[in-house]
């Protein structure tokens, strides 16, 4: 049994955050890898620039009313930690664990593989031989196969890199992050500015329509491309992983994650402007560095090498990123004993948990070999669950939770907000399981897998 005095006696996290640094959070966790490579799928998959366009607006709405939902949550539990505490206090202990089993698969190793793998698609531009369409060994075939080649090796080695960063200490990767972040911001604030103001680009692209290379009716296919937006959008909660570290959480929390959101969905919808003003998106379709593609197309292949070199740089701040939060996220689980013990271990000289580190870094390592379309189904198809789980625990909370704050956005309206939110999320898991069976089971299949560890491992041990 714990020893109440000495738990007292232990220092606890500061409330230091405000508001511009919890929205700062907010947006560099959601400018990530899925603005740089997801409209070129969906050109080919919707076949119309509007409907590219009305896809993006609707997962910041989307997006929004997770943040809004999510902002009641927090502003009840104001303790770091997210889902795990919102999933824990709703449905108990096992569900709790399966959140975090789940982040270390579909929540940070498979994003990590597929930004080093957008990584390498972006550097092909100057070596072809790096893109993952021209992999040389192919195990399988569909959406069962394995792709090994050079672009595959570049990615794996440079998460190999940023993993072996990270066990040496937190204070380096923060100083690189910090320039790798402002970095990116910039990159797109200019690839915007330039792009509409020098770029050769024709508003005329929005008019024109590509042969579709989905068979899926357009109003089925909407949900699905859903999938590749709100995986871009991926983020918008990340301030409540830090929420026992801001300042007056009730205001802070709500502001912070609904201007971040804004800002986000403002940029992602402007920068999406500029890919379909430089591109027909006949031409777009399938192309994972969609901005090299754009880049090309507005500035010609000179400048369009800068913009490619630039845009990998980006994408390598989301690696770096994750690299470093996700274990962060299992260590805090594995002191409260919700995670597997050995990822609490710290290393004794670097004070980093080194386990989790390594165990994370060979997961996304070896996901790399992944298809990158089943990857970023994969992941949208788990996160979208335990989302939606999340947003429908305030209608628990509401029901039997004395005391519990209400929202006044949230309340405006009450059920519109979170219930829209799940029946969204909802269709798309079930348009997911329908059109696309192999990602979503596999993503189902994590989650029962989740289950029976913690059923007939982590429970029986505690």
């Amino acid at each position: 049994m714990p020893n109440p005095t000495l738990e007292a006696s232990r220092p606890g996290l500061l409330r230091q955050l405000g508001f511009f640094s919890a929205t700062a959070l907010v947006i560099s966790n959601m400018v990530g890898l899925g603005i740089f490579t997801s409209t070129g799928f969906m050109a080919g998959d919707l076949g119309s620039a509007w409907l590219i366009m009305l896809c993006w607006a609707v997962g910041a709405a989307f997006a929004l009313a997770g943040a809004l939902s999510y902002s009641e949550l927090g502003i009840n539990f104001p303790s770091s930690g997210g889902e795990y505490v919102y999933l824990t206090q709703a449905y108990g202990r096992e569900w709790g664990f399966m959140t975090g089993w789940v982040s270390f698969f579909a929540g940070f190793s498979a994003p990590i593989a597929a930004a080093a793998l957008a990584f390498s698609d972006y550097l092909a531009h100057f070596w072809p031989a790096l893109s993952q369409a021209k992999a040389p060994i192919v195990i399988g075939s569909g959406d069962f196969s394995l792709h090994l080649g050079p672009g595959q090796v570049l990615a794996s080695s440079l998460i190999a890199a940023f993993t072996l960063l990270n066990c040496f200490g937190v204070a380096l990767t923060a100083k690189v992050q910090n320039v790798l972040t402002g970095t990116k911001l910039l990159v797109i604030l200019s690839f915007v500015v330039l792009g509409l103001a020098i770029g050769a680009g024709s508003w005329g692209h929005f008019s024109q329509a590509a042969v579709r290379t989905s068979t899926v009716p357009v109003p089925e296919q909407f949900f699905i491309s859903l999938l590749w937006v709100m995986v871009a959008y991926s983020g918008w909660n990340a301030a409540t992983y830090v929420a026992e570290e801001v300042r007056r959480p009730e205001r802070t929390l709500p502001a912070a994650l609904a201007v971040g959101c804004a800002l986000v969905s403002v940029a992602f919808l402007a920068l999406n402007v500029v890919f379909i003003y430089s591109t027909p998106i006949e031409k777009m379709k399938g192309v994972v560095a969609v901005g090299s593609l754009s880049a090309s197309s507005l500035f010609g292949p000179g400048v369009a090498g800068a913009f490619s070199a630039l845009m990998a740089l980006a994408i390598v701040a989301t690696v770096n990123a994750e690299v470093t939060i996700g274990p962060r996220v299992y260590f805090a689980m594995a002191k409260n004993r919700a995670f597997f013990r050995a990822a609490a271990k710290v290393h004794p000289r670097f004070h980093t948990p080194v386990f989790a580190i390594l165990s994370q870094g060979l997961c996304a390592m070896l996901m790399t070999l992944t298809p990158f379309r089943e990857l970023v189904l994969y992941i949208g198809m788990s996160l979208t669950l335990f989302t939606v789980l999340a947003v429908a625990s305030i209608f628990v909370f509401r029901r039997r939770q004395a005391g519990w704050q209400r929202l006044r956005a949230v309340d405006f309206a009450f059920p519109l907000i979170p219930a829209s939110y799940i029946l969204v999320g909802a269709a798309m898991m079930v348009f997911g399981v329908i059109l696309h069976p192999q990602a979503s089971l596999t993503a189902f299949g994590t989650v029962g897998a989740g289950a029976l560890v913690y059923r007939f491992g982590v429970r029986a041990r505690q």
